[in-house]
């Protein structure tokens, strides 16, 4: 993550022509729906038949969502990609493309920006999402990274986070509390954990590269198993609450049954930390969490069937009663903070001062 080449070229050194086409020269050919891309004034493209377009924006900033001390810049092209179709997912939609938006410290180097872009084009060669265009422009500060992405689904698809009922059991893919684990992990030592701390350092990789779950979000799409879904990019605290608000119910999640990673289990352990508390609290988990009718059990089944190896667990059921409660052995309690946005505050170390829409 050096700030300057052995040759001495950095973004200052190049002008914005020459920086479109070093990005356009790694983008691989755009499919045959994209009728004009990267170049011109906009990008052009034709809608998927018989489907509605789903549009989400997402913004990385320097030094309040990543340390670019830490953090490589192939991760970063990886992870302005991965929040992006992490939203996608929880609407349950197929992710088509994306625009990018560059706001780029004069003295990065350029090969940092050929790192970030390949990081970005690997994810989305896996997903099959075409880069059709974007904006470079120069920063003073801190390195910014925007992307608008944009999928496709059917009307009878679309999943929200309005349409929970009391009743509906609640539902989370992989585990909780790995990014959070990594996050803290890094920021005590920027060289990550001692060698053969194989568990912690997958701890590191699920912050620096999460996985979105795009098969599984269009998956429950497709088959309307789920009434509800919401992604949990700032935590499973946080998640429930937006989703409980927008269901206008409660809920009560079951502390036993929340998938813990192990790795971040043992790591919050050895700080004195609750690994419960710490896992629902914790964010950066781009972990899908649903709410399915228990007369759709039989279509969900065949969800977490075809969901390739990824668990998915049940946590607990929205109620009528709006509190939201965390049920232990020792007994029923509150449901911890998660993120409080546009409110600086620390969370597991870092600024949080951000939120979605």
């Amino acid at each position: 993550m050096s700030s300057t080449l052995a040759d001495g070229v950095t973004i200052g050194d190049l002008g914005e022509i020459a920086l479109i086409d070093r990005i356009r020269h790694r983008v691989p050919p755009a499919p045959g729906w994209v009728t004009t891309g990267i170049g011109d004034d906009a990008a052009v493209i034709e809608p998927a038949r018989g489907t509605l377009d789903v549009v989400t924006t997402d913004t990385l900033v320097e030094g309040i969502h990543f340390e670019r001390s830490f953090v490589s810049a192939a991760d970063l092209g990886h992870k302005t990609l991965a929040v992006n179709l992490s939203d996608l997912a929880a609407m349950g939609a197929t992710p088509r493309c994306v625009v990018l938006s560059l706001v780029l410290p004069a003295t990065m180097a350029a090969a940092d920006l050929d790192m970030l872009v390949d990081g970005m084009l690997t994810l989305a060669g896996r997903h099959q999402v075409a880069l059709v265009g974007g904006n470079i422009t120069r920063s003073s500060g801190p390195l910014v990274l925007g992307m608008t992405a944009i999928g496709a689904l059917r009307r009878r698809h679309v999943l929200t986070r309005t349409g929970g009922r009391p009743g509906d059991e609640l539902w989370v893919t992989g585990t909780l509390g790995g990014a959070a684990a990594g996050l803290a992990c890094l920021l005590r030592d920027p060289a990550g954990p001692a060698e053969g701390d194989g568990d912690l350092a997958g701890c590191v990789e699920h912050y620096r590269r999460p996985e979105p779950r795009v098969r599984i979000g269009t998956l429950l799409g497709r088959n309307r198993a789920a009434h509800a879904a919401i992604d949990l990019s700032d935590g499973l605290a946080d998640g429930l609450r937006h989703l409980t608000q927008a269901c206008g119910v409660g809920a009560v999640i079951d502390g036993a049954a929340v998938p813990i990673d192990e790795g971040a289990r043992r790591w919050f352990e050895t700080q004195g930390l609750a690994p419960l508390d710490a896992a629902v609290a914790g964010g950066d988990d781009y972990e899908l969490l649903v709410a399915v009718s228990r007369a759709h059990r039989r279509r969900f089944a065949a969800v977490t069937r075809l969901a390739r190896g990824v668990p998915i667990t049940h946590i607990g059921e929205l109620t009528k009663d709006r509190a939201l409660v965390l049920r232990t052995r020792e007994g029923d309690r509150a449901l911890p903070a998660g993120y409080e946005h546009f409110k600086t505050q620390e969370a597991g170390g870092r600024r949080q001062e951000t939120g979605e829409a």
